[in-house]
């Protein structure tokens, strides 16, 4: 598993209120009140040997990103009920030719809280801003 970005993604869900972890469809996820799903944690999905994250977007972003960076974002298979198909893949294992992150970790903190804003009550998006 792609323990460094698993743990860089955890620290950026878990720091939002009222979030927690558990496995969901065999793969980590983080949910507001352990309810509603705020992002998943893919480490070789679909056997494509990629490490991404699938959050909820709101409409028009994910078209957006993933017609200006196919090489960092893409579009989630949706499930047979059409879940995910206006979310946002991001992929978390992007290096450059020396190994390093080509990962722009601020902006992968900014997609999930703007998931975070999407599916959380009102209440908790207020805890936030109060922060």
């Amino acid at each position: 598993m792609g323990s460094d970005e698993y743990e860089r993604v955890r620290r950026i869900a878990l720091s939002l209120p009222d979030v927690n972890e558990r496995m969901s469809h065999g793969a980590p996820c983080f949910f507001v009140r352990n309810r509603r799903p705020l992002c998943y944690f893919h480490d070789d999905h679909t056997d494509e040997g990629r490490i991404s994250i699938w959050c909820p977007v709101p409409a028009g972003v994910q078209e957006h990103f993933v017609a200006t960076a196919p090489d960092r974002f893409f579009k989630p298979v949706p499930s047979a009920r059409g879940t995910f198909s206006d979310w946002l893949g991001v992929y978390v294992d992007l290096v450059d030719e020396r190994g390093d992150s080509r990962v722009d970790w601020d902006e992968v903190a900014d997609i999930v809280e703007t998931a975070f804003r999407m599916v959380a009550p009102k209440s908790l998006v207020a805890t936030l801003d109060a922060r």
